[in-house]
């Protein structure tokens, strides 16, 4: 299946929680490997205090399954503690891909 659509959060830790939520980002991996709907998920680090995640999937109904999922809840749950603001979320439209097979 094609990859036609993305999300990308962007995330902003309370200066004292920003390990917190670079552990939090680690442990999510656990949790999208369970749905098989997301096609790639990749969470990273920009700078001391604000991460991101970035993940990519093949239709719609796949993206909506993982917006609705358990990584969403979890944030929403441990965000208002770990984060300086609400996550910046922005649907996206991919248009041209690269992605070599055995990486």
């Amino acid at each position: 299946m094609e990859l036609r659509l993305g999300v990308l959060a962007l995330l902003e830790a309370k200066p004292d929680k920003a390990a917190e939520v670079k552990e939090f980002l680690i442990g999510g991996k656990a949790v999208v490997d369970q749905e098989p709907g997301t096609r790639t998920w990749y969470a990273f680090q920009i700078d001391d205090t604000h991460f991101g995640i970035f993940d990519t999937f093949g239709d719609e109904d796949a993206r909506q399954a993982h917006l609705n999922g358990a990584i969403p809840q979890a944030l929403g749950e441990v965000g208002p503690n770990l984060l300086a603001k609400d996550p910046e979320l922005n649907t996206v439209d991919l248009l041209a891909v690269k992605h070599e097979r055995g990486d």
